[in-house]
C-alpha cells in the first residue's frame, strides 16, 4: 500500500488512535500487551454515566447563562477546578486546593505547556534512563533544549547522579522561570512500575530548591494502587508551602484518561501559585479560553453525582485483579534468569531478560508465531539502551485474554532462546 493510499484509508476508516498500527489493541487476531489504556469492558460504563452527568450539567446551564458553552477562563472555571480539587482531596487523602488546579486536555498537553511556558528554550530536561516514550517524543520537539538521562535505582532516580548533573548544567535563565526541569513518574513509574521512596522524594524536593530546577511529575497512576490501603504521597505534597524556603518547585500533572475516559480529554495540573499565574497569562491559554470548558463541566458533574468515584473504584478493582493475574503467570512461567518488579499499582510490568536477549527480536518472534506483542525496552530510552527488557501492560484486556497472552509470551520466550 502506498503512503497516499494508507493516508486516505486511515482518514476514512480510523475510529481510534490505535487503528492500523503496531499498537492496535482492538485487533482480535492479536493479543496486544503494549497499550496503556482502559479496555472496552470499562469504557462501556462511560456511556451511561456520561449521559447522566450531561443531563445534570445541562439542567444547571439552563438555570444560569449557559456559560459552559462560552469561552472559559484561561485555566478553567473556578467552580470546576474546585470540584476537581475536592475529588482529588478525597482520592489522595491529602488536601488539594482549587486555586492550584489548572485544567488541561491531559498530561501530555500539561507537559507541553510546562515546556513552552516555564522552561528556558536553551534549557536542560533531565529524564530517567527509561521513561514514557511519548513524553520523550514531545520533549524532542523542543529542539533547542538538551535531554540528559539519569540512572535509576531500585528506589527511583539516582539522587547523587542528579545532584551532580543539575550542578553541572545549571545556568541563570534570563527569559523563563526555570533553567531546567526533571521529568519523572514517581508513583508506579512508566515503564518500570517503580514507586519512589519517601526519603528519595524528600531529597528530590531539597535538591530542586537548592539548584532551582522544576520537577514535573507525570501523576496519572497515583489513584491506581493495589497493594496498599491508601495512595502513596505524591511528590508535590513534599514541596510543603509551609516551609521557610518554599517557592514552588514541583508540578503534579494528572489526567482522567486512565481513571475515567481517554476520549474525554480532561486533565489537570496541580501547580505552585507562581507557575499558575504564568499559565493564566499564557497567550495560548487565553486565546483558547480554557482548553475544554464544556467537557470539564461534564466531568465536574460526574464528580458531584458520585459517578466518577464509582467508576474509579470499579476500574481500580479490575486493574488490581489483572495485575495479580499477570504477575502470577509470569512468576510461574518465566525462567529464573528473567526478572520483573511486581508493582503495587499502575499499568505496567517491566521484564528484564538475560543481557544477550534482544527484546525487539523476541517481540517479532512472539508476533509471528503466537500473535502476542508488547513493547521492547529500548523504546523507552533516549539512549537506545535496555534492549533486553520488555514492558507489559495490564490495563486493556480482560483477565482471560491477559492470562492467555502472557502464557503465550512465556512459551514463545522459551522457544526463542532455545533456537
Amino acid at each position: 500500500m502506498s503512503q497516499n493510499d494508507y493516508s486516505e484509508r486511515y482518514q476514512q476508516t480510523s475510529t481510534h488512535l490505535f487503528d492500523f498500527g503496531l499498537y492496535n489493541v482492538y485487533d482480535n487476531n492479536i493479543i496486544n500487551l503494549s497499550v496503556g489504556a482502559p479496555g472496552p469492558d470499562l469504557l462501556a460504563n462511560c456511556c451511561e454515566i456520561f449521559n447522566e452527568a450531561t443531563k445534570h450539567r445541562m439542567s444547571l446551564e439552563l438555570a444560569s447563562k449557559s456559560t459552559l458553552f462560552q469561552y472559559g477562563p484561561a485555566i478553567g472555571r473556578f467552580d470546576i477546578r474546585d470540584s476537581f480539587a475536592k475529588y482529588l482531596t478525597e482520592e489522595y487523602k491529602e488536601k488539594v486546593y482549587g486555586e492550584d488546579i489548572i485544567i488541561t486536555t491531559g498530561a501530555t498537553q500539561g507537559l507541553h505547556l510546562i515546556l513552552s511556558t516555564l522552561i528556558d528554550f536553551s534549557g536542560v530536561i533531565f529524564v530517567d534512563e527509561v521513561t514514557y516514550m511519548i513524553a520523550l517524543s514531545a520533549m524532542s520537539q523542543f529542539t533547542t533544549m538538551k535531554i540528559v538521562t539519569v540512572p535509576l535505582t531500585k528506589n527511583g532516580i539516582d539522587i547523587e547522579a542528579l545532584r551532580k548533573l543539575t550542578a553541572q548544567y545549571r545556568f541563570e535563565s534570563k527569559t523563563k522561570m526555570f533553567w531546567g526541569m526533571y521529568y519523572t513518574i514517581p508513583v508506579f513509574h512508566n515503564p518500570t512500575g517503580l514507586l519512589y521512596s519517601e526519603e528519595l522524594c524528600k531529597q528530590l524536593v531539597t535538591l530542586s530548591r537548592k539548584n532551582d530546577f522544576l520537577i514535573a511529575c507525570d501523576d496519572v497512576y497515583n489513584t491506581l494502587y493495589y497493594g496498599m490501603d491508601s495512595p502513596p504521597k505524591r511528590l508535590y505534597a513534599y514541596d510543603d508551602r509551609n516551609d521557610a524556603d518554599y517557592k514552588g518547585h514541583v508540578i503534579s500533572n494528572g489526567s482522567f484518561s486512565k481513571i475515567l475516559s481517554p476520549g474525554a480529554r480532561v486533565g489537570w495540573m496541580e501547580c505552585p501559585s507562581r507557575c499558575a499565574r504564568l499559565f493564566d497569562e499564557s497567550g495560548i491559554m487565553r486565546s483558547g479560553g480554557a482548553t475544554n470548558n464544556y467537557t470539564s463541566g461534564i466531568v465536574a458533574s460526574l464528580i458531584e453525582l458520585g459517578l466518577a468515584k464509582k467508576h474509579l473504584d470499579m476500574s481500580r478493582n479490575k486493574y488490581k485483579e489483572r495485575m495479580a493475574i499477570a504477575c502470577k503467570v509470569l512468576r510461574e512461567n518465566l525462567p529464573k534468569n528473567c526478572t520483573f518488579i511486581e508493582p503495587e499499582g499502575g499499568f505496567f510490568i517491566w521484564v528484564t531478560f538475560p543481557a544477550d536477549v534482544v527484546a525487539a527480536d523476541l517481540n517479532r518472534f512472539c508476533m509471528e508465531k503466537y500473535k502476542v506483542v508488547a513493547i521492547a525496552g529500548d523504546t523507552f530510552s533516549s539512549d537506545g539502551k535496555f534492549k533486553n527488557c520488555l514492558r507489559i501492560t495490564i490495563g486493556f484486556h480482560n483477565e482471560e485474554n491477559l492470562a492467555n497472552g502472557l502464557e503465550k509470551l512465556c512459551k514463545a520466550y522459551g522457544e526463542f532462546v532455545a533456537n
